[in-house]
């Protein structure tokens, strides 16, 4: 699924055997809610709590922090740092812990494209760097697919370079000349027209730097280390989407050069144009605490959980007359994770699978789940442990008021 589509072709996987269904154990896995603060903020600015049975998506704030990226949080609060010395030892621990020359925190992946970008066009030069995105003379080019071109890739159009668009290795080396500064890789594409080997095997050949955008793509934790091993000079994911740190965050790391001349055009520097971009000091501590979580993480048990999650729903909604259900893994690369397709006779029970999620989303408390003509997607990864019956409960009330 990409950054903003909605569960796309779904495969079927079959439900593992003797998962266990009690509400009691599910959410294992999942780090535990922290107790609700006496003030409740979203009371008083009347704002809605949204419950997440979808993926992670911006507009609904991305994740939830784990408990162990708010307690960084919350203990590095009290105390000033040096910003430039944070970064260093954070992008330090970061590179070891993915095993790269060198690592750096950013305000979220489209950032890390801005700085990417912003990187392979000025290099450590600071006149480009202060001039960026007006540098004098013909427009730096970024050479990216046809088929790769998405939203995000407004971030290398702000630093002022071109993007080119080429199908096949072999347009693409043609399309290469001096003006070239980097080659852009959406991980998340529909389609490619070149393989992430050939696409590095091109850049490499005329020496020039490749990013690829992997923002969502974890799970699997594999992919963390992957395409740096394939050759991509640059990679990014976002910091606050399953690594579940916080939300403006991100990662970008590969080599020590670029992400040298990166920083430069980041915060805290006061003139580059990565400056409106800043992390703060809590965020980095974050991410770092997130990262590191996330690698340590039983990976296995928390897809076990996820499973026992959409069979506990499941059985709930299938005690209704011809309401069927089976647990799907999106293919990836992002959002590869389970959940739950629920389907029913609408001749039979007289409401739509969009009619559910707008009663859904509208109902108190407000649910976000997908819907399609023929079937209702049901997310699990992102609900706490005592949502999930809350959300197995509205739903097959729904469905009983239509019958």
């Amino acid at each position: 699924m990409k950054r903003r589509d909605i569960l796309k072709g779904l495969t079927l996987l079959p439900l593992a055997s003797g998962l266990v269904s009690k509400a009691a154990s599910i959410g294992e896995t999942t780090s535990r809610p922290l107790k609700a603060p006496g003030r409740d903020l979203f009371k008083e600015l009347g704002v809605t709590p949204v419950i997440n049975a979808s993926v992670t998506m911006t507009f609904l704030s991305g994740s939830l922090m784990l408990p162990e990226v708010l307690e960084a949080i919350n203990s590095t609060a009290h105390d000033f740092a040096d910003m430039y010395q944070l970064q260093d030892k954070v992008g330090a621990k970061i590179a070891e812990m993915l095993q790269v020359e060198s690592a750096m925190v950013t305000s979220g992946a489209a950032c890390a494209i801005l700085l990417s970008t912003a990187a392979a066009i000025t290099g450590t030069d600071p006149e480009k760097i202060k001039l960026l995105p007006n540098l004098p003379g013909p427009r730096a080019e970024v050479i990216m697919q046809k088929t790769h071109r998405y939203l995000f890739d407004q971030a290398v159009t702000t630093t002022g370079a071109k993007i080119i668009e080429v199908e096949g290795a072999e347009e693409m080396e043609k399309a290469i000349n001096e003006r070239t500064v980097m080659a852009l890789f959406f991980n998340a594409a529909n389609k490619s027209s070149i393989s992430h080997s050939d696409f590095v095997a091109v850049a490499k050949k005329h020496k020039i730097p490749t990013l690829l955008d992997a923002a969502a793509d974890v799970p699997p934790v594999e992919n963390l280390f992957k395409f740096q091993k394939i050759g991509f000079d640059l990679v990014t994911f976002s910091g606050g989407k399953m690594i579940r740190g916080p939300q403006s965050a991100g990662l970008l790391f590969g080599r020590k050069d670029l992400i040298t001349a990166a920083r430069l055009n980041h915060s805290p520097n006061e003139a580059p144009i990565g400056r409106p971009m800043k992390v703060n000091k809590e965020e980095m501590f974050g991410m770092y605490a997130a990262l590191k979580a996330y690698i340590e993480r039983d990976h296995k048990k928390e897809w076990e959980d996820w499973l026992q999650r959409t069979k506990h729903i499941g059985a709930q909604l299938e005690s209704l007359p011809g309401v069927k259900t089976e647990t799907v893994v999106d293919p990836g690369p992002a959002n590869a994770f389970p959940s739950l397709n629920v389907t029913w006779d609408q001749n039979k029970i007289k409401i739509k699978p969009k009619e559910v999620v707008k009663a859904l989303k509208d109902g108190t408390p407000s649910i976000v789940a997908n819907g399609r003509e023929d079937h209702l997607t049901i997310g699990v990864v992102l609900l706490r442990p005592d949502q999930v019956d809350v959300v197995a409960g509205r739903v097959k009330s729904i469905l009983q008021q239509a019958t």
